[in-house]
């Protein structure tokens, strides 16, 4: 196979990824609905990013990033705006640290756990300013039970660790 050839071949794959990411996202609630279980709990987006960091290059990861909080917003009004863009930027900084320290270290684990803990972090800080500044409703400032974030970022660490380290 030619490098053209392979080049295609990539591109129409990571097509189809962002496709079914897409797809995914879209069925989220009527998956939710059908189990009797929030898939929100485990951040769908987050599942999203972290498979296209391992599967795919960093310019489709930043795609599904930037993409993924504007569609589900596009199609059904959730996340409101202001929290689409809190999701959005989170989502980015998350891949910008991931690469940023995996570069650095070249230890994926410490990379995404570091990255997931920062961006949440920021995250969490500019919900809680728009939130003090009326600009975002005074709903609860942490959705998803603590622990339940510390569960899927140690998976989601451990599936990129365990990946990563495969590839060695």
């Amino acid at each position: 196979m030619t490098t053209m050839q392979l080049t295609k071949r990539k591109t129409i794959g990571y097509i189809l990824f962002d496709l079914v990411a897409i797809a995914f996202i879209y069925f989220v609630p009527t998956f939710s609905h059908l189990l009797n279980f929030p898939l929100y709990l485990i951040e769908p987006m987050r599942i999203a990013l972290v498979i296209a960091l391992v599967h795919t290059n960093r310019y489709n990861a930043y795609i599904i990033a930037l993409t993924l909080p504007l569609f589900s917003f596009a199609v059904s009004a959730h996340p409101v705006f202001l929290k689409m863009l809190l999701i959005t930027g989170e989502l980015v900084l998350n891949a910008w640290i991931f690469y940023l320290l995996f570069s650095k270290t070249k230890n994926a684990f410490v990379s995404i756990l570091s990255s997931i803990i920062i961006s949440k972090g920021l995250y969490y800080l500019a919900k809680y300013s728009l939130i003090s500044f009326s600009l975002l409703s005074a709903s609860k400032l942490v959705a998803t039970p603590i622990y339940i974030q510390a569960i899927t970022t140690l998976v989601f660490s451990l599936y990129v660790g365990y990946i990563f380290w495969k590839r060695k």
